[in-house]
């Protein structure tokens, strides 16, 4: 069952290399993300399941000790989801499960093993939710770190320039994060998500097909759009 989960921006400038000078504009989401990681430590969990949208090579399971990097964002910073428990698994983290492994290692992560999960962004409501069951069942106490952003059509400088129906879709998906709306969740149009770059919609999805019978509460800790991106952090428990 779905004991606590935490949802997450996955952009790589949350890694301070990678920002480099425009780093301390994100202090405000780290510390945002480091008490949403505290909620998931104190609900004991048995397994936490970071998961994150990926291209067609990083769709699937990743087991703990999978390695991920930014060096293709030109900086010299490897991380690892979780102590590595054997045999280095062959593939690399994709992005979005590389920032959550990096969140995981700032804050000393100990709690619980850990597994990742890249999924399609195009991976249909109906699928997502089935995903989420399937990952609730799979220990008594699982926690979820749901890795994903916002649109990116904030702004015109926005990686998806201005687009007027990004600021009403990314209110809807901050109230209904921070309300545990199943409901709401559910009802995000993927073809409105995809068009605004909303990279959390398949994730967050995923979240509430989790959340059906563990009747968690939620709680909204950020909500910004810096760059044109919006970016949440959200408690569940």
């Amino acid at each position: 069952m779905l004991v606590a989960a935490a949802v997450c921006p996955c952009p790589p400038l949350l890694v301070p290399e990678v920002a480099a000078g425009a780093a301390p504009e994100l202090d405000a989401a780290r510390a945002a993300c480091s008490d949403a990681l505290g909620v998931l430590a104190a609900a004991r969990p048995d397994l936490l399941v970071v998961v994150g949208t990926a291209g067609p090579d990083g769709l699937g399971t990743f087991p703990q000790g999978t390695s991920g990097t930014f060096r293709g964002f030109g900086v010299d910073v490897d991380v690892r989801l979780g102590h590595a428990t054997g045999a280095a698994p062959e593939r690399e983290l994709p992005a979005s499960l590389a920032v959550g492994a990096w969140l995981l290692e700032r804050t000393g992560w100990a709690d619980a093993p850990i597994e990742g999960l890249g999924v399609a962004d195009t991976l249909e409501p109906e699928r997502c939710a089935e995903t989420g069951r399937e990952l609730a069942g799979r220990s008594d106490r699982v926690a979820l770190l749901v890795m994903g952003d916002a649109s990116a059509c904030r702004t015109l400088k926005a990686p998806g320039y201005l687009d007027e129906r990004a600021a009403p879709f990314d209110a809807e998906a901050a109230r209904a994060l921070g309300t545990a709306d199943l409901a709401a969740l559910r009802a995000l149009d993927p073809a409105l998500a995809r068009e605004l770059k909303a990279a959390g919609r398949a994730p967050w999805q995923i979240l509430a097909g989790a959340a059906r019978d563990a009747h968690l509460d939620g709680a909204l800790l950020y909500e910004d759009a810096p760059y044109g991106v919006g970016y949440l952090v959200a408690t569940w428990s």
